[in-house]
């Protein structure tokens, strides 16, 4: 194998041991396991969600070794792995890497639960397992830089190269045939954002089909299927066709010592993340000067380009889903509630009071949070009272981030909370799956979690 960037990878994943991943990301990994479950509950009985459902019902067998955790059925790993990563896309609570503006979650945690179970592997299995598809698909999503982002969501095209990563190293795939993987991965990935203009349903379908796309390509090339080698960097492969802006240099990024995967952030928020920094800075604001909702005449959110090319085309908002894309909705909900939360969208987001703020609130590209956009989120916004103040708010590191992150309690309540807003699972029944991710490193076999 020459070593191409693409290669160079496959090989890291196709090598990558438990014991070669340092505790504090064994930790973080639970962290995110954990992260993961709640969102994918989250997603029980969301419209788009239970329609991938029905569909994986009627195509796949009635039985099988992997759980659908929002129906609690059996089936293959393909389709237990395309519903629940359409489930886990849906809540918009799952995490997301800032640098490559990416979800692992949602398409490495579905294909590696599936497989795992199928293939009755240990939780060291697949934590590593996952652990190869966050470094790979972060990485991935580096390199197919910004401009690829402005018309191709992230998650979808390397999400589904994160996937076949993953998955190839659950079914033990030697270097040269990771490789293979990752091509067959690579010309199937796809995802784009036009989805947003028409409130359409896509974005689970983008998280379910990475999932099963990935999984589907790991499993043929265990086969002998062949794929593109150079998928990647090639000049006719996923740099030249969707990037203007590739650097294949970030492929192999200090591989095997900077971990990617401990650079994730949580979501606080349940609203797209680039909403985020603005929330917690308006929240700042609002708290510091006791504010009330009708003392604002006016905010001006300090946002980077990628915020006004994914949230921009959202001015009024008719679904739940579609409102997690509009900044002025999220910041009336944390004018109005303190709070931007599941129930909060739920209930609220057509709530007069809520309508009147996003109609206060409007975005303008900032320099120096663009040039900091993508490896940093800084939030800034100017909130302008009816009394004539010009009011500042500003945070470096939105809650959820690395540096001001969500402790294990905080990430039991928010999955607890997940998992009861659709009544995916009682109290009792996720603090017990709560204690098992928590113990997964020395887990014999992963098996189920609902039922026996």
């Amino acid at each position: 194998m020459t070593a191409t960037p693409t290669a160079t990878l496959s090989a890291f994943v196709a090598e990558l041991q438990f014991d070669d991943i340092p505790d504090s990301v064994v930790r973080r990994a639970e962290d995110l396991f954990l992260d993961w479950f709640g969102s994918a509950l989250g997603g029980k009985g969301a419209r788009p969600v239970e329609t991938i459902e029905r569909f994986a019902q009627q195509m796949g067998p009635a039985d099988g070794p992997a759980e659908v955790l929002i129906s609690r059925r059996r089936t293959t790993p393909l389709f237990a792995a395309m519903v629940n990563a359409a489930a886990s896309h849906f809540a918009e609570q799952d995490d997301v890497h800032n640098g490559s503006v990416f979800h692992p979650a949602a398409v490495v945690c579905p294909p590696v639960l599936a497989v795992a179970q199928s293939l009755q592997s240990s939780g060291r299995d697949l934590l590593t397992a996952m652990v190869a598809g966050y470094e790979v698909g972060i990485r991935v999503g580096e390199f197919l830089g910004r401009s690829h982002y402005r018309i191709f969501h992230t998650t979808g095209t390397a999400g589904t190269v994160a996937a076949a990563a993953a998955v190839g190293r659950l079914l033990g795939l030697d270097a040269e045939r990771m490789q293979h993987a990752l091509g067959s991965a690579g010309t199937q990935a796809a995802g784009l954002w036009e989805f947003l203009r028409d409130a359409a349903d896509s974005k689970q379908l983008h998280t379910a089909h990475a999932a099963s796309a990935g999984l589907m390509a790991a499993y043929l090339a265990q086969d002998g299927f062949t794929g593109a080698a150079r998928i990647l960097e090639g000049g006719q492969g996923m740099g030249a066709g969707m990037s203007h802006d590739a650097d294949p240099v970030r492929l192999t990024d200090r591989l095997g010592s900077r971990w990617a995967l401990a650079e994730t952030s949580f979501k606080f928020h349940a609203s797209c993340r680039h909403t985020h920094p603005a929330a917690d800075a308006l929240l700042q604001v609002m708290q510091e000067h006791r504010l009330t909702p009708e003392d604002v005449a006016g905010v001006v959110t300090q946002v980077h380009q990628g915020a006004i090319d994914v949230l921009g085309p959202v001015v009024d908002p008719k679904t739940v889903h579609q409102a997690k894309f509009s900044m002025g909705t999220v910041l009336g909900l944390i004018a109005v509630f303190g709070q931007a939360g599941m129930k909060d969208f739920a209930d609220a987001y057509r709530d007069p009071r809520v309508a009147a703020f996003r109609e206060k609130v409007r975005m303008a590209l900032d320099p120096e949070v663009d040039a900091a956009y993508p490896n940093r989120w800084i939030g800034k916004v100017t909130v302008q009272t009816t009394d004539g103040r010009n009011l500042q708010g500003r945070v470096e590191e939105p809650k959820g981030d690395p540096g001001n992150t969500l402790s294990r309690d905080e990430l039991e309540q928010k999955a607890l909370r997940l998992a009861e807003f659709g009544g995916a699972a009682t109290k009792t029944e996720m603090q017990a799956a709560c204690k098992r991710i928590w113990a997964l490193a020395g887990a014999e076999q992963v098996g189920q979690f609902f039922g026996s």
